[in-house]
């Protein structure tokens, strides 16, 4: 019997896969398929951990229209901090934005609101003057309308390159809300991954409900910069929006695939009960 010889077959290099198809959970290190997370509003299936998503991601997942405010309002540099408008900049382009929040007019279900949504991708959240500003027009304009006013916080704090100016827009953000809960407005507030320091010691911490996602950081300091002044071990999940729950300091704490129908099942209690 004679046998042939085969021909080496050439082998096939494998198809390159492209970057960021893939990615892994942060809380329990799962490798998500990027574009299911995406179907899933960026919620991990295996374990429900949330990821941090722009503020435009929030006002599809939240809005049946929207029709922005200020939006070419742009922070400018009144302490002259080193790198500071290169870093405005970059964030600009990175984002699409020119500061950390997005404010208009927006339906939502059947009711019309005045919404804010923060951007922790722009320069950590943090709020300076812009934002203070675009907050305090937003609660008037709510005001004026007999709006409700909805708030989604995304933030470290106080932007620091702004110094004092920064600091002001608590006090200017507060007082402008006591003057719309004096004029009977309603204000949620929704408390997203991290919201903290100055923007949780001003207008976060004054909503009339207050709602917070799975998971979520809130407080003033940190966890690590309180253990290390009180030197004591924290408890477990401390500041997280579960142990804030149970200590009073939000009202409900709610998954994202459910957030746009739990704010309209709360929209639609305070507008049953003004007729």
């Amino acid at each position: 019997m004679i046998f042939r010889r085969k021909k080496k077959l050439k082998p096939v290099p494998p198809k390159p896969v492209p970057d960021g198809l893939w990615l892994k959970c942060d809380k329990c290190s799962n490798i998500l398929y990027r574009k299911e997370l995406e179907k899933n509003l960026s919620v991990c299936p295996k374990c429900g951990h949330h990821f941090r998503i722009p503020a435009r991601r929030y006002i599809q997942i939240l809005t049946d229209g929207f029709e922005e405010f200020d939006k070419n309002l742009s922070p400018a540099n009144p302490l002259n901090f080193r790198e500071y408008e290169e870093k405005l900049r970059k964030d600009q382009e990175k984002t699409g934005l020119k500061d950390a929040i997005v404010t208009g007019k927006a339906k939502i279900g059947p009711h019309t609101v005045a919404l804010g949504v923060m951007d922790f991708f722009f320069r950590g959240g943090s709020m300076g003057s812009v934002v203070g500003e675009k907050v305090k027009r937003l609660i008037y304009y709510a005001m004026e309308n007999n709006f409700p006013l909805i708030i989604v916080g995304a933030s470290g704090g106080a932007r620091m390159q702004e110094g004092i100016l920064s600091l002001m827009q608590m006090a200017k953000t507060a007082a402008t809300l006591a003057e719309f809960h004096e004029n009977g407005g309603l204000f949620i507030s929704v408390l997203t991954d991290p919201t903290m320091a100055g923007v949780m010691a001003s207008y976060a911490s004054l909503g009339d409900i207050i709602i917070a996602e799975p998971g979520a950081l809130i407080g003033f300091a940190g966890p690590r910069v309180i253990q290390q002044t009180i030197k004591k071990e924290l408890p477990p999940g401390f500041q997280r929006a579960e142990f804030m729950l149970k200590h009073g300091m939000v009202d409900i704490v709610v998954p994202r695939q459910k957030l746009k129908d739990t704010i309209v099942k709360i929209l639609d209690f305070f507008s049953n009960e003004k007729h």
